[in-house]
């Protein structure tokens, strides 16, 4: 069997992305060789490929979630067995048709969870998890803002926050999205391109301001999510699809004696007992019905570039997923 990857030999565009020939290897003690059946595609990817993330090597290959079935076991590899249906979530690499992975780095799909459903949900499923259990503990009777409320994470963040019983305020951009960020639990949606989202916040909040702000968004919003927060919020910037913040101060925290925390998922489920628990915790919500994940677009996975000018172009809603 031929493998397949697509690569990146040079900082750029989603032109710089190419479909070629790379093969997978054998499995070393503790790894295993995966057949993938389904790739997620996230911001994460743009940020390695452009150079805005560090390389990983001389040559990229982008990926950060994935889903697929167990070909091959390498010696010492005991909790799985060859036809085990697995997903991963990893920085990068995730866009192949077949891998090697490190065995401790996967986890068992039960049968309620699809393969794309689980390719979807791996870093953005995980993502919301760590962001309302860790990065600020979300509780009932919180107000919660959330940005771009109609992308992966976003969808996920407003129905796991609806049944936790907090307030959640959602930001989109245009109609289509603002509606779409409604069907996800969101208790308000403000179209960021229609009104000032930090005004429309202090409204809906008579004055007081959300008790933490999730923003991705970075460049264009920090200013604003600060400016919605109450005294002695939490501002978590998870994310800068619009480029970083550049002039962010640590003074700038002081207007209300705000915390500020730049996470990141991967030190989160570090641990393999940590990755196990947030898994099981996301694939229960999403087994009881709670948690709908939504996969807006699928692209062949050989067409990679296409998806990630429709990633990059804001024209995708949900999950995107790439199909080997």
């Amino acid at each position: 069997m031929t493998d397949f990857a697509i690569i990146a030999s040079r900082l750029g565009g989603p032109e710089v992305l190419e479909w070629a020939e790379r093969p997978a290897g054998r499995p070393r003690p503790g790894e295993v060789l995966l057949r993938q059946t389904a790739v997620g595609l996230n911001f994460i990817d743009a940020y390695f490929r452009s150079g805005l993330y560090p390389w990983p090597g001389a040559e990229l290959v982008p990926g950060g979630e994935a889903a697929g079935v167990v070909e091959e076991l390498g010696e010492g590899v005991a909790a799985l067995s060859v036809g085990d249906r697995v997903a991963y979530t990893m920085p990068n690499g995730a866009c192949r048709t077949r891998r090697v992975v490190p065995a401790d780095r996967l986890v068992k799909l039960p049968d309620e969870v699809s393969d794309e459903v689980a390719a979807s949900v791996m870093l953005k499923g995980l993502t919301a998890q760590y962001l309302i259990h860790s990065s600020f503990r979300v509780e009932a009777g919180h107000t919660v803002l959330v940005h771009a409320a109609a992308g992966g994470v976003g969808q996920l963040l407003g129905q796991w926050l609806k049944a936790k019983g907090a307030t959640t305020i959602g930001t989109a951009g245009g109609p289509e999205k603002v509606a779409l960020a409604r069907g996800n639990g969101y208790d308000h949606v403000i179209d960021y391109e229609a009104e000032d989202f930090a005004e429309a916040v202090r409204v809906l909040t008579d004055g007081r301001g959300c008790d933490v702000v999730y923003d991705s968004v970075g460049r264009t919003t920090w200013r604003g999510s600060l400016k919605s927060l109450r005294q002695r919020g939490s501002f978590i910037c998870f994310g800068q699809s619009a480029g970083p913040l550049d002039d962010f101060r640590f003074s700038d925290l002081a207007a209300g004696s705000f915390t500020a925390n730049r996470p990141s998922l991967f030190h989160y489920i570090a641990a393999r007992e940590e990755l196990e628990a947030r898994a099981a915790d996301l694939f229960a919500m999403i087994g009881s019905g709670k948690l709908v994940p939504q996969i807006g677009q699928r692209f062949a996975l050989k067409d990679a570039a296409e998806a990630h000018r429709a990633l990059e172009g804001r024209r995708t809603t949900g999950a995107t997923v790439l199909l080997p």
